[in-house]
């Protein structure tokens, strides 16, 4: 698991969250949470998808 945590780690994370939050609002919680999640993958997708082409044509020599 990254980071080390184990499942006695996470089921204390889950506690914490569930006392400070409750239970009607977990839900929310956990979507909020994956929306950010999706927003950094979706950002960090883009970032080297414009870095990309700039490798290709800076490793291709010039047309002569």
């Amino acid at each position: 698991m990254p980071f080390n945590i184990g499942p006695l780690e996470i089921a204390l994370l889950f506690l914490i969250v569930l006392i400070l939050f409750g239970p009607g609002r977990l839900p929310d919680v956990f979507r909020v949470m994956g929306e950010g999640v999706r927003q950094f993958k979706r950002a960090a997708r883009d970032i080297s998808a414009d870095d990309a082409p700039k490798t290709e044509s800076a490793a291709k020599p010039p047309a002569a």
